[in-house]
């Protein structure tokens, strides 16, 4: 552990640095979410899914404690496993996790190799859990599944990386889905790098499917995708399983001659305007057993001679919803790229530092369920004017805020800053995640 000498600053002579303050934290926000851990079941939910095969004939840490230690390190932004060795025996991080002192990095980078995929599994179904328990507290009749994929760069000889031509380097193509309406993370799944979007897409959407509509009968349930999840067998899986969707086509030849019968490029009305037209109609594309409803939006921006335009398919009644509000519901699909930064920037779900597969998405895994612990904090405790909070800030807002530990005969007593600039919020929310209620 480095430690700082005792340094007098040039400026002024009289101020001096050292690290022997006492048992001081600078994470005591950490108690929030291990309150609110406890209200909603998070570590207790997992522990009763996940069981590891574990060789080990003696141990000091358990592996739901090492799991714990892992999520609470990337809670607090410490995404890498030799942040432990600094954190051993740190006041807030040893009581929140209930134990005399943090697992050391081997211990941390050991524990994910006895990860295999039945664990992972396990992680899921913990996660699936948690996400149906959530969204009956919210009292939800509704779900919007958006389908997505990212990269995953990486560095070296890894297992399964590698080059993807759309992301133009190396790496790995995770698929991932998130809901629309409340920014959770709904599943993901780890992939080599130069698989196509929609590979394995019915395979890893029907599971969830399934789910909702035996466990949740009485949600609606929406699926949105861009054109790399235009797959014949993906709208039969919903129209077999009576959900909606809305997924953008590829253009081609046929649909731009059915763009062009409806609004002519000869025609032009006014040079000067942006010409904009949202209609439907129905199409049978030559691997469709079916005719299907498709949304068609021609452009002509000002100026030009020629209209741009986006399809899209759909089976959402022709008498309930227009054109212009299933488009308008598509291009709200966008808030997914936040979402998927957030878990990227905020929790490391990109980073993929081991050789072995399995053990990269073991640490995908992680990084999904603090995402998601973190955005049910965010959207059940959180003021509505903070819902929309990043996980930088707050880390900077509820997280990271220095306190110190002074010992009674009876309690544990951590003193707050005295100048904590967000003590309000801090309150707030600690008194919302006590007054949440399951019944």
């Amino acid at each position: 552990m480095i430690r700082l000498p005792q340094t007098t600053l040039h400026f002024n002579h009289q101020l001096k640095l050292t690290h022997d303050g006492g048992e001081l934290s600078s994470d005591t926000g950490q108690f929030i979410f291990r309150e609110f851990d406890e209200k909603i079941g998070f570590s207790k939910t997992i522990a009763k899914h996940l069981h590891l095969k574990d060789e080990r004939s003696y141990c000091i840490h358990d592996n739901m404690e090492l799991l714990c230690q892992k999520i609470y390190q990337l809670i607090a932004g410490y995404h890498e496993d030799d942040a432990a060795d600094t954190l051993t025996h740190d006041p807030v991080f040893t009581r929140v996790l209930g134990k005399p002192a943090l697992a050391s990095q081997p211990s941390l980078s050991r524990f994910f190799k006895r990860f295999d995929k039945q664990a992972l599994d396990q992680l899921q179904a913990a996660n699936q859990e948690l996400l149906d328990r959530v969204h009956q507290l919210r009292q939800s009749n509704t779900l919007l599944i958006d389908l997505d994929s990212s990269h995953a760069d990486t560095y070296g000889k890894q297992e399964q990386a590698s080059y993807n031509t759309h992301y133009g380097t190396v790496g790995f193509h995770p698929l991932v889905a998130f809901d629309g309406f409340t920014g959770d993370f709904l599943k993901a799944q780890l992939r080599p790098g130069n698989v196509y979007t929609s590979n394995n897409v019915v395979e890893f959407v029907r599971p969830l499917l399934n789910h909702y509509n035996e466990k949740l009968p009485e949600t609606s349930t929406l699926v949105r995708g861009d054109s790399g999840f235009a797959v014949p067998d993906l709208y039969k899986l919903c129209e077999e399983e009576s959900v909606y969707y809305i997924i953008r086509l590829k253009s081609n030849a046929r649909l731009k001659a059915l763009a062009e019968e409806l609004h002519p490029t000869s025609e032009i009305r006014d040079v000067t305007q942006t010409e904009r037209y949202v209609e439907d109609s129905i199409y049978q594309a030559g691997s469709w057993p079916i005719q299907r409803r498709i949304i068609i939006q021609s452009v002509r921006p000002a100026g030009e001679l020629f209209f741009t335009h986006a399809f899209f398919v759909t089976n959402l009644s022709e008498d309930t919803f227009s054109p212009e509000a299933i488009l308008t519901s598509y291009q709200k699909r966008g808030a997914m790229e936040n979402f998927i930064k957030e878990a990227k920037d905020g929790f490391g779900f990109d980073q993929m530092k081991s050789h072995d597969f399995q053990v990269n998405e073991a640490r995908m895994m992680m990084s999904l369920l603090t995402y998601n612990l973190t955005n049910w904090l965010r959207t059940l405790t959180f003021p509505p004017a903070k819902k929309g909070l990043q996980i930088q800030t707050i880390r900077t807002r509820l997280i990271k805020v220095a306190s110190k530990l002074v010992k009674s005969s009876r309690y544990l007593h951590f003193k707050l800053a005295s100048s904590f600039v967000y003590a309000h919020f801090f309150s707030d929310v600690l008194t919302q995640v006590q007054q949440l209620s399951l019944n």
